[in-house]
This record gives structure tokens, sequence and C-alpha cells, in this order.
């Protein structure tokens, strides 16, 4: 594709006549605001801005960009901390006005369109005393997170996002509209779950939803001289702790300035349930706070976002952990210390439960049998501390090599390389994802994304 600085600017009147939205231009008043997105280090510049309403806006918007061979973004609801919702010189095409959710409570479902991030549909969903497997921040949008599998603090519970997909309706590459089910078009279906925004533009999401009331569950500090200890008392704790708990381990900074070994946790209980469950982890050091509580599942899903606020410079990379050995704890703990920025910090997402019960092949989805997900989070605040910043990510990434099981999860990877994308999948998915790219984009025209390459 060549940059869409020639026809596909000049004659855009045509693009915004079809549109039901709005089609911003670098002169527009919300230009600015609208190119913007979570991670403050993405500063690229659209040709134009696609504000879509529906998913006619969405066809009108990949044809016009296929035929004038322009570059295309897409912006779901949510964070992409790799910047590929924006685009330089192409066309963007910003899904966030499409965000209506509808609840059917009788059969246990909701559809909501790609717009949507999951504060929003979790409030709908919890009128009902329902919902399913979603971010741990409420301004993580519905579509990265579920194309991509999908964590959250009901995966051991409920099984990925993804896993508790029902349907999505889809634009492809050719302008065409497709609904991908079990029934409809299902290895789309099949690759959609783990395999990202490499086959088309999903439109709307219909999901499972499961009883979910209140919880147990909120933060427990522990001084950083306890973390080593800490972190090998919860990998073992976690090998056989029940499906309920939704664990997070985390080394970060408080606000104070206090460096601290921080569990994360909700169980899908009551208080006495929970205490029940968790007394033996807790046992397992001397806490400065705790703060577990009974709480609606709302109020859990909001505590993370206090650790990664919007327009701050993000640099992740992640990697999957099985057993937790003394050196690997050291060198966590370690690294996390010489951390340069008082912002970042190291979290390990523990897997496990339902999500790893689901067979391999159902979905795209790989690397279920790991124990955690280790993300490194590392966020500063100034343009002139990227490169230390992005070095110490690296070089704890390249320390931890030797304890990884392999492979990463897409959303956690700033690194976002063609050439290392087939370790997220291994290499039979691999080529199964690869074929789906030669059938429904053989053109790579969904290209900005952990990109899948067509095999010709």
């Amino acid at each position: 594709m060549k940059p869409a600085f020639s026809d596909g600017v000049m004659n855009s009147e045509t693009l915004q006549a079809s549109m039901r939205g709005e089609l911003l231009r670098p002169d527009h008043q919300e230009y600015d605001s609208a190119r913007q997105i979570h991670n403050g280090m993405i500063d690229h510049r659209p040709a134009l801005i696609a504000r879509c309403e529906d998913a006619e806006d969405v066809v009108r918007a990949v044809n016009y960009a296929r035929q004038h061979q322009m570059l295309i973004s897409v912006l779901g609801g949510g964070h992409g901390v790799c910047g590929f919702a924006v685009c330089d010189h192409g066309l963007m095409i910003d899904l966030s006005r499409m965000n209506k959710i509808h609840v059917d409570p009788a059969l246990g479902t909701a559809r909501a369109e790609a717009g949507v991030n999951w504060g929003d549909f979790d409030r709908e969903t919890q009128i009902f005393g329902l919902a399913t497997t979603g971010g741990l921040v409420r301004t993580t949008g519905i579509a990265g997170l579920t194309l991509a599998g999908g964590y959250g603090f009901l995966m051991r519970k409920h099984g990925l996002t993804c896993d508790n997909l029902f349907s999505a309706d889809v634009v492809a590459a050719d302008g065409s509209r497709l609904t991908a089910s079990a029934a409809h078009n299902p290895d789309l279906f099949w690759g959609l779950r783990g395999g990202g925004g490499n086959f088309g533009i999903v439109t709307s999401f219909e999901y499972r939803l499961h009883p979910v009331g209140s919880v147990y569950g909120g933060l427990v500090i522990y001084p950083i001289e306890q973390a080593r200890k800490l972190i090998r008392h919860y990998d073992a704790f976690i090998a056989t702790a029940p499906d309920n708990l939704g664990p997070l381990f985390i080394l970060g900074t408080l606000p104070d300035g206090t460096k601290a070994a921080i569990l994360l946790l909700c169980y899908l209980g009551s208080r006495e349930e929970g205490e029940r469950c968790l007394a033996p982890l807790l046992a397992g050091g001397t806490p400065i706070v705790n703060q577990l509580c009974e709480m609606p599942y709302g109020a859990v899903q909001s505590i993370v976002e206090n650790f990664n606020p919007r327009g701050m410079r993000n640099y992740w990379k992640s990697t999957y952990l099985d057993t937790i050995t003394e050196e690997a704890a050291d060198m966590m703990v370690d690294r996390f210390l010489a951390a340069p920025s008082p912002y970042s910090h190291l979290v390990l997402y523990t897997l496990g439960g339902a999500m790893a019960r689901v067979k391999p092949e159902t979905t795209a989805v790989e690397h279920r049998h790991a124990r955690h997900s280790m993300l490194i989070v590392s966020m500063w605040e100034g343009m002139a501390d990227d490169e230390k910043n992005m070095a110490w990510a690296r070089q704890l990434f390249g320390g931890m090599d030797r304890h990884s099981h392999g492979g990463y999860y897409t959303n956690f990877e700033s690194d976002a390389g063609a050439e290392r994308i087939h370790l997220a999948y291994g290499p039979e998915k691999f080529k199964k994802l690869q074929a789906l790219k030669d059938k429904y984009d053989p053109t790579n025209f969904f290209r900005l994304n952990q990109n899948i390459r067509p095999s010709v």
C-alpha cells in the first residue's frame, strides 16, 4: 500500500457524504484529541479519521481505503499499548462511537458494539448480576482484549474472554459483512479468538454471561523486603488454588514512593469463603496494609487503573512462566529495584483453572498451560527518558528468558515485529492462522496489528 497523501485525501468529501459519522482532517478542532490514545509515546498523524456510527460506516471506510490504496488503522474503545490504532498518513477507522450494549438476562448473553469498554459493559451486565471475563481496567476496550484472548479476574472460573464469545460481526477486507460463529464461517471464528485484528474489523461481539455478584477482594501490601519470599510462597499456593480465585502479584511503587510487593485478589464468593481460601496465602508474610473486603465486582475492576494513568509513556514486554525458582524471584526483585522510573512495575497474571482446561485446538490462543503471564510495564513521564526506560524492560525480559515457558501474550508486547509473531502461537497454530490470512486478507490490508503476513 502507498501512503494516503494523494487522491485519498483529495477526494475525501465523497467518503464524508456517504457516512453517518464524521470525518476528521488535521485542521479539525477535535483531530488531536481523537488521535491520542492511552500510551503517551504514540504520536502518529493520520491523514483522515473516520468516526464511524455503525457497521455500514465501517464498510464505507474500508471500501474507500482499499479503492484509494490507503493504509488503515482501527481504534476500538481502549488502550492498545503498541499504538496500532493510530496510523501515520493513512485512514484511522475510529469505532469508539459504536458503543451500544444489549443484555438478554433470560438467555444469559450480551451483544456489544466494538467501541464499548469494559467499564460500560460491566455496568450494563451487573444490573442483572451477570458478567463475563473482562479486562482488569474499566477503560480497556472489549475488542482488542477479546481478539487477543482476554485476561481478567474471572478467567480461572469462566475461561478467557474469547472462550465466552458466541459470535462476531466482521467487515472483511473486500468490504463484505460476515458473521463468525460455530455455525457460520467457523474457521474465521477460530482465528478471531486469539488471532487479533488480522482478518477483518469486528463491529460487534456476542458473549456468554455468568452469575457474578459481590466478591471478596482488594489489595494486600507487603514491604519490598518480603518480596522474594512472597513470590515463591505465592507461586506454590496458586498451584492448588480454587478456580474462584482470580489473583495478581505485583511489584510496584506506592504513591508515597515506597516500593512494595502487592497482592491484588478477587475471590468469587462470600467474605467467609474468601477468608478461608486466602488464609494460607496471607500467612506468607506480614502486610503493611490489608484492604480485603466484600465489594461489588465493578469495584475490584477499578483498582488497577491507579497503576497506569492515561498519557504516561509506556513500553511493555511479556513472557510466560511456570514454577518460579529462587533465582527467577531474585532477578524479578533486583531488576524491579533498579527501575529508572517509579511508575514502572511487574505483574504476574496468574493463569490456570478453567482457561487451562479448554482444549488447545479450540481457539488460536496458545500457552494456556503456563502458570503465569509476566508483564513488564516500563512507564515514565518524559521523552528524554525513553531509551533508559525501554532498555530496563528489555534487560529484565532478556534475563528472564532462561526461566520462561516461552512465547508471549500479544496485548502485552511493545516489540511487535513480524519476525517474532510466530512465538505467540507456536508453529502449528501459526501455520493455520497464516492460511486464514491467505483466505480472508491475502493483500495484508489489515496489517497494523500483531501482524500475520500472508504466505504469498
